[in-house]
């Protein structure tokens, strides 16, 4: 919007410049508020020495914590929420004669050209005990299917090629559009309907699906994952604990039972699956006999791509109002510690199991003179990378799909070859 006013625009976190700044924060989780509260402080001191003009903040922080940011933080010129790009754009004068309108889902891509998140819904209404996402995005609202396939029309028309799907809870997709997750034959839930209509358009290559929650879950997209060749063998499912009285005081809905006969079958449904989960580590009424059985629950799924957090209270949830805090941060830093190690000596194993086969990748850069991408089992940022050892390359190949033999593997990394 603000380039259609006839501004030019700059992203770039690390040298800051400008006669306006917009910082985007979020207020999610303790290290992100903290990231988020130190670039403002460094942008209200580089503003001090003349550096930049006006500063503006909006996003989640400033959604949840406008008040008192406010007070703490006077440097900045204007506070905005998470949804106010509108405003933002009205405080600037058009610099165009001739301003024209734009589709709602218009956007300028910030990242790769042939790379593109895709979000289908915002919000959420589970109210997990530990989260603060619904206090800050509100109850769940799904886009509809046609808009967010008109947007994929012209992304690909841009030049994109991999979309990755996300939401806050994808498994919630549809369901106040009308659609069911347990549809009448003839019928599919909202998320398989999207998904398919998606992997139709020509020239999406890979379409991967992030933060899907384990109840209620829309078991016929894993029908389409596995019938469309475009559809990445890939799911992001949080899973956070697998003991029972941790995962009731958590409010997750589910028990250990129904989670492992979750996992069973979407494992089943989609073989050769990558499962991606998140897991929490310290949340009041996790004692040693509920860590060593998280323990014991990683050692047997051998998930693929794993992650983990120290619990950390959020202000105004459920756990901050109605448990105490009591496990040591000590503690559940030594907890996640021991839940990651274990999960890199799984990592290992699963990815020297890949040495000598065949498999596609998408290149995403070029370093040191060798092409470095990913494989449609990895997300951008998160996942494994491939090494391609080819002597020089160029930055032609950048956003190409290239057939690979792996040749080596550590515990996040492969290293490959091109095949001829």
């Amino acid at each position: 919007r603000l380039a259609e006013r006839g501004y030019e625009m700059c992203h770039d976190s690390h040298d800051v410049c400008g006669e306006y700044v917009v910082v985007n924060t979020c207020g999610f989780i303790g290290d992100a508020k903290e990231e988020s509260v130190n670039m403002i402080l460094e942008l209200g001191r580089a503003k001090a020495e003349g550096r930049i003009g006006r500063l503006a903040v909006m996003g989640c922080l400033s959604e949840r914590y406008i008040d008192e940011l406010k007070e703490l933080i006077p440097e900045v010129d204007a506070w905005y929420g998470k949804y106010d790009w509108e405003a933002i754009v009205a405080t600037l004068p058009c610099l165009n004669s001739a301003e024209m309108p734009l589709k709602p889902w218009e956007r300028t891509l910030t990242g790769p050209s042939y790379s593109a998140y895709l979000k289908i819904s915002e919000g959420c209404n589970r109210f997990c005990a530990y989260c603060a996402i619904p206090i800050i995005t509100g109850r769940h609202k799904s886009r509809p299917v046609a808009e967010i396939v008109d947007e994929v029309r012209s992304l690909v028309a841009s030049g994109v090629t991999e979309f990755n799907v996300i939401a806050q809870d994808l498994s919630a997709y549809g369901l106040d559009l009308g659609y069911s997750n347990q549809p009448a034959p003839g019928t599919k839930s909202g998320l398989a309907t999207l998904v398919e209509q998606i992997s139709d358009v020509p020239g999406v290559r890979w379409i991967r699906l992030h933060y899907a929650y384990p109840v209620d879950f829309p078991y016929d997209v894993l029908t389409v994952m596995r019938e469309r060749d475009n559809v990445c063998n890939y799911l992001d499912i949080a899973l956070q604990h697998i003991s029972t009285p941790v995962l009731e005081n958590m409010r997750r809905h589910i028990d250990r039972h129904d989670t492992l006969r979750l996992i069973d079958r979407i494992r089943s449904e989609v073989p050769g699956i990558r499962l991606r989960t998140t897991l929490m580590t310290g949340f009041p009424g996790e004692g040693d006999l509920e860590f060593s059985e998280l323990l014991d629950f990683v050692r047997d799924m051998r998930f693929e791509r794993l992650g983990a957090f120290a619990y950390c209270e959020e202000d105004d949830t459920y756990a901050q109002k109605h448990f105490e805090d009591s496990v040591p941060v000590s503690v559940k830093e030594e907890r996640k510690r021991q839940v990651l190690e274990l999960q890199e000596e799984i990592s290992l194993a699963l990815n020297n199991s890949l040495v000598g086969q065949r498999v596609t990748v998408l290149i995403d850069r070029i370093e040191d003179g060798e092409a470095v991408g990913r494989t449609q089992w990895d997300s951008p940022e998160v996942d494994n990378e491939v090494r391609i050892m080819a002597g020089e390359c160029d930055d032609s190949l950048i956003g190409q799909y290239k057939d690979v033999v792996i040749t080596d593997a550590d515990a996040f990394d492969l290293t490959a070859e091109f095949v001829d």
